[in-house]
């Protein structure tokens, strides 16, 4: 496309960003609690493998509960026979029977436990994949819903971030974090169960470490999720950043703007790395802050532990299984407290995914009409069309008749693709209407409309495939022959003939390993294939040689017979044949009529077409 359309995203695009080129935004999601819901929102359809998560949740961490109370009263059988020998009383000593019945039991608990755990993670790992696997297609849905003013007001790279990285990270929470944080919660409830059979005493010392560990991680928690969102946010610029320099590096070598770039890059990845730094290191000494004080609560308790074994008020074997406890008593709170921190910084991505969902649409017809019979008689019917919150076209009124050529020329900035942009309907109006064969655009369903077009684009877009594929793009159930005929036509089958795989030749990611003329000559190809009734050329042979445009030139002129026609065009020579010709500048069209009535007239073509034949002759 040419310049009008690219203008009004640089213009959106650096209003969003602040000092230096840095997105502005908050530092934290406006609605946490809607954004959470919303998300939880997701996982409704998956009730039943969610409650059999929790369900073996619940199994394997009781299971596992059991354990150090069995391992405690393997150690009681052992010191009590032991001691009676030692002691020379009365008794049969060890009793080695029971030790091995309680063996058992404690290594069947522990299996058990293992299975129900495997059993958690791989449903749970189902369940995340398949809700992520859903927010995938209802954001890539988006993407296709969402109007063209939409991609041009934003840097690709960030909207990339929010498709790929955010939702990365709302996949891995949801299959790490949510299982760690419900075998956490369990087990904290079974281990103080435990702890509360064994000695409600040492319990009461053991639960306060909880609201110290409160206390210190909660302005921990504040400070760490600002930190976490910056990250997200910047990582989002950096990858435009990067996105841009890739697409556009011969531009950047050109020029000799690498160190430009390299410096640019340094300055958002020292960002990135100061608000990583800061999130990483204020989340790791949340662990050591709560081995302290679970050390600390430790200590205590093997002291008064110790007494009360002297005083035969507790077992040995007790005393070791709840200091076993204690030890694990820490870990779901440490476990709750990282969770929680994970949580933050996902509830941020999600509200920049959740943003792009948000977003406003493309309008939808209630009740579209349809042209059956597609004659191609085109009326603009007092126009008017602004980017922003001023008109950039105001009034404009012409007609083109079925089979007739219109041309569009005028100077860059004009408006001249922004007319063919409405004519497609990438933008709604301001005011007026467009017609076809009498009918209104605004009252027609998107998709009917632009297949009533063929569509070649000053900037041509190919995708990674095949070059049949890419000539077929338009017409997916074309034959192999149709799409030779299409290529010779467009004088593309020679150059492909020339290649390794000829028409199977794979067309990388950035498409170059072809040069630029030779992708507009598929392109063209792509548009006489789809044979639509109404054709847009905006610049078609632009990137071609003067012996090749020529040859274009007649294959076009084949491919218009009998077809409306749109034609940018900068090279005036190219359009005398045309039947009408529309003079824009301003967004206004300042003269209209054959090209020998322009020049009769002696106006803006005039001198248009006279500057640019002297510039030619001088060339």
């Amino acid at each position: 496309m040419s310049g009008e359309q690219k203008q009004p995203r640089k213009a959106l695009s650096a209003g969003m960003r602040g000092h230096g080129g840095m997105l502005v935004g908050l530092d934290k999601p406006k609605h946490f609690k809607r954004t959470l819901f919303r998300l939880l929102n997701y996982l409704k359809p998956r009730m039943i493998p969610i409650i059999f998560v929790f369900g073996t949740a619940i199994f394997g961490t009781v299971f596992s509960v059991f354990g150090p109370k069995v391992m405690g009263m393997v150690i009681t059988v052992l010191f009590e026979g032991a001691y009676e020998t030692i002691a020379g009383e009365t008794g049969a000593g060890i009793d080695f029977r029971k030790v091995a019945q309680l063996l058992l039991l404690l290594g069947a608990l522990y299996v058990t436990s293992s299975l129900f755990q495997f059993l958690q993670q791989f449903t749970m790992a189902k369940v995340a994949q398949e809700t992520v696997y859903d927010l995938r297609e209802d954001v890539f849905n988006k993407l296709n819903r969402l109007p063209i003013k939409y991609f041009d007001s934003r840097p690709y790279g960030e909207t990339l971030s929010r498709v790929t990285n955010d939702i990365d990270m709302i996949a891995t929470t949801l299959q790490q974090s949510i299982t760690q944080f419900i075998t956490a919660f369990i087990t904290l409830v079974g281990i103080t169960i435990m702890m509360l059979v064994i000695s409600p005493v040492l319990t009461l010392i053991a639960v306060f470490s909880i609201p110290l560990s409160l206390f210190v991680v909660r302005p921990l928690l504040k400070r760490s999720h600002r930190y976490f969102s910056k990250q997200q946010k910047t990582l989002g610029t950096l990858n435009g950043h990067v996105e841009e320099m890739y697409t556009g590096n011969l531009v950047v070598k050109a020029f000799g703007r690498e160190a430009h770039s390299i410096s640019e890059f340094e300055r958002m990845n020292d960002e990135l790395h100061r608000a990583g730094r800061k999130a990483q290191f204020i989340s790791g000494i949340m662990m050591p802050l709560m081995g302290f004080i679970s050390n600390i609560s430790y200590v205590l308790i093997s002291i008064i532990g110790g007494y009360f074994v002297i005083q035969r008020t507790i077992t040995i074997g007790d005393i070791q299984a709840f200091i076993t406890y204690t030890k694990q008593f820490s870990q779901p709170i440490s476990q709750t407290a990282n969770i929680a921190n994970i949580i933050q910084s996902t509830i941020a991505a999600a509200e920049r995914v959740f943003e792009l969902l948000d977003e406003e649409e493309e309008t939808t017809t209630p009740r579209p009409k349809t042209i059956a019979d597609v004659k191609g008689h085109v009326r603009f019917e007092n126009v008017s069309f602004g980017y922003g919150d001023g008109l950039l076209m105001k009034n404009v009124n012409f007609e083109v008749k079925s089979g007739e050529t219109v041309a569009i020329v005028g100077p860059t900035g004009a408006g001249k693709t922004t007319l063919i942009n409405l004519l497609l309907r990438f933008y709604d109006l301001d005011g007026g209407a467009i017609f076809i064969d009498g009918v209104n655009i605004a009252e027609m369903d998107r998709n009917h409309l632009r297949r009533l077009f063929s569509v070649v684009l000053q900037d041509t877009w190919l995708f990674r495939g095949t070059i049949k594929e890419n000539i077929a793009y338009g017409k997916p159930d074309a034959s192999d022959e149709d799409v030779y005929a299409a290529a010779k036509a467009a004088y593309a089958h020679y150059f492909i003939r020339t290649l390794p795989d000829q028409y199977d030749t794979v067309l990388n990611e950035d498409v170059t390993n072809i040069s630029a003329g030779q992708k507009q000559l598929i392109a063209i190809a792509r548009a006489m294939l789809s044979d639509a009734p109404i054709l847009i050329l905006d610049e078609a042979t632009s990137s071609v040689d003067t012996r090749t445009e020529i040859q274009i030139q007649r294959a076009i002129k084949k491919l218009m017979q009998g077809k409306t026609s749109f034609v940018i065009a900068h090279r005036l020579s190219t359009i005398r044949n045309a039947d009408l010709i529309l003079v824009m500048d301003d967004g206004e069209i300042v003269e209209s009529g054959t090209h020998e009535q322009l020049l009769a007239k002696k106006g803006k073509y005039y001198s248009l077409y006279k500057s640019q034949f002297a510039y030619e002759a001088t060339s």
